[in-house]
């Protein structure tokens, strides 16, 4: 049996690195995926594509851990 639901692998664990091009100066910018942004050293604030269960699934926040149940959460209209 897992350690816990394998849809929230995106979101635990060892962070990966992505690299984005900022769409206001052309510059390149390191996002981890467990970020939901970053910004650019001009300021733009980009957004990382976590698709994960945690929008979703009634045990997210158990199964992530309060602090980045809340970091992932920030802003988001709760229904």
């Amino acid at each position: 049996m897992a350690e816990y639901c394998p849809g929230a692998r995106n979101a635990r664990g060892s962070p990966t690195i992505k690299f984005k091009q900022c769409p206001s100066c052309g510059s390149e910018i390191e996002i981890f995926s467990n970020e939901p942004e970053a910004y650019c050293t001009c300021g733009f604030k980009v957004y990382n594509n976590i698709e994960s269960c945690f929008k979703w699934c009634k045990y997210a926040r158990q199964c992530l851990g309060e602090d980045l149940y809340n970091k992932l959460t920030q802003g988001l209209v709760q229904q």
